[in-house]
């Protein structure tokens, strides 16, 4: 027994996040399975010469973290651009682009991304007359922190021959100089940049897998050792079991099959081929992804009544409300998980119209339909997560800590919808259940980051609910019910005997840490299916 003992970690505060067993002392993994958890000295007893023993020296040790919304190609291809997550200012930007382009001589495109709206400050405007003083002749594209926004300079424009702003798909918008009725260079929803994206020079093949390395070194630094990633695309999925088929898949991942406007309901057919396909522990598929609306920030999301600063735009849909029915209920007739992204709280009732007449059509099943973001709710639709069984995917990273945040989201949804923002502890007082996530790269993938959040939100008025959530509920969220939300309750998400050996040991005992100082956390191990991913100092 003790030689197929490969690893034991002891003398940690193991939580283990099973409500049979939640607390113990050591674990001990054998392959890529966990064989022992319970106390340091009966796991001693388990190690043999061949035997990694790790002193936890009372540091928390969880089942590894489950990020529920990701974007992992997406967020590792965008290693290589310009950050400006960190510029607060249009000459913050022009700075960084600036360094960039000195350090990159050799692109013929100058890329950004992670721009933050607030950014822009109040009477600033960032247009391609601003972006064509920094880089007149090379093309310049840039993209918000959300990827909902895009901005160009002129020669971007041309190429991508959106000068003179052409009409685009419902629910986009090239916007244009009231005046001159050119294209301002800003750009919403992917119906209006998308001419240009595609043109952006791509990596070839070896480039790419080189990036999601990098991608899959930082998943693996934040402790996570499953995702859910949102963009799922053929070649997306091929590189994924490409890169398990050589064993430099190190975290598992769940991937969904895209359904844009225009996808005919046959396409569906092709999801579930690829769950026929892909059922491993590493890589599996089995679920479709809808866009239901846009973001708030670029008044493209769909709201019941209008902004908060635009009183008479309730934004719009991509998907009109009987469309999204029929294709949902094709969906669910073929039994796959359906994921929508639904930000406005209009969004947010017509998914659950949708999945109320799913129900209606096909009858209750197991389904564990979901919706992504749920950034706004309208009180009548709070208890509908409860009546049909819909899981609230949300990302505590998203959500402002107080409204006098300089980010524009509070703006947008304005203050009567204050309460209702963000409704973490609403919703789960109405009985949904509620898993979390990071929507990485359009924030931090750092799941530490998140809970912190979590932790010390704030009412953002008085009197408004409070939306805070126990630490306990944060780590549920982030492993046994990200477990759940994909159907693998019975693999991982717990620190159980015969579950998959998925742990991370953070650097110090998140239970005795002021929440003040959660986020200041780091991660020292991380082990995804048995192997060591992830050693910090």
């Amino acid at each position: 027994m003790a030689s197929a003992v490969d690893l034991l970690i002891t003398n940690a505060r193991v939580y283990t996040a099973d409500p049979a067993n939640p607390w113990a002392e050591a674990v001990a993994v054998a392959g890529n399975r966990i064989v022992f958890v319970g106390s340091s000295a009966d796991g001693l007893v388990l190690a043999g010469p061949r035997t990694e023993v790790v002193d936890g020296a009372q540091r928390t040790l969880i089942p590894g973290f489950i990020d529920t919304h990701y974007h992992l190609l997406w967020g590792s291809l965008g290693l290589a651009a310009a950050q400006l997550g960190d510029a607060h200012s249009l000459g913050e930007i022009e700075a960084t682009l600036r360094g960039w382009m000195e350090a990159n001589p050799q692109r013929e495109w100058v890329v950004g991304r992670g721009l933050i709206y607030s950014a822009i400050l109040p009477g600033q405007v960032l247009d391609r007359h601003f972006l064509d003083r920094i880089s007149p002749d090379r093309p310049v594209f840039l993209t918000a922190f959300d990827g909902h926004t895009c901005w160009a300079n002129t020669e971007a424009l041309r190429r991508g021959d959106l000068l003179h702003a052409p009409a685009v798909s419902e629910g986009s918008e090239i916007v244009a100089d009231p005046i001159t009725g050119l294209a301002t260079g800003e750009l919403r929803e992917p119906g209006a940049f998308e001419p240009i994206r595609s043109l952006v020079p791509k990596p070839d093949e070896a480039g790419r897998r080189s990036m999601l390395r990098q991608g899959l070194q930082l998943t693996a630094q934040m402790g996570i050792t499953s995702i859910h990633n949102m963009d799922g695309q053929e070649s997306q999925l091929q590189r994924y079991a490409a890169l398990e088929d050589v064993g430099e898949l190190t975290c598992r991942v769940y991937l969904p099959y895209d359904v844009k406007p225009e996808t005919p309901a046959e396409a569906l057919q092709e999801a579930v081929a690829w769950r026929e396909q892909f059922s491993g522990d590493m890589l599996h598929c089995g679920s479709v992804k809808f866009f239901m609306d846009g973001v708030l920030e670029s008044y493209t999301a769909l709201m019941v009544g209008g902004f908060g600063d635009m009183p008479d735009n309730r934004g719009s849909a991509l998907f009109q409300a009987e469309h999204f029915n029929r294709m949902a209920a094709e969906s669910d007739r073929l039994g796959l998980q359906i994921f929508v992204h639904a930000c406005g709280d209009g969004a947010v009732r017509r998914t659950l119209d949708g999945y109320a007449h799913v129900r209606q059509v096909n009858g209750t099943r197991d389904s564990r339909h979901r919706i992504e973001h749920i950034e706004v709710i309208h009180p009548d639709d709070i208890p509908r997560f409860a009546e049909l069984g819909v899981i609230a995917a949300m990302q505590p990273l998203h959500a402002p800590q107080h409204a006098g945040s300089s980010d524009v989201w509070v703006h947008r949804a304005g203050e009567e919808r204050y309460p209702l923002s963000f409704a973490w502890e609403t919703l789960r007082l109405a009985g949904a259940r509620q898993v979390y996530g990071s929507d990485w790269p359009v924030v931090s993938n750092n799941p530490l980051l998140g809970i912190h959040n979590g932790l010390n939100r704030q009412p953002w008025r008085p009197g408004d609910p409070e939306q805070r959530q126990t630490l306990e509920n944060l780590l549920i969220g982030y492993t046994r019910d990200g477990a759940w939300a994909e159907f693998q309750e019975d693999r991982k998400g717990m620190l159980r005997v015969g579950m998959l050996a998925d742990l991370a040991l953070l650097s110090g005992d998140i239970f005795a840490t002021p929440v003040a100082e959660v986020g200041g956390m780091t991660v020292a191990l991380t082990v995804c299916d048995g192997r060591v991913v992830w050693r910090g100092e």
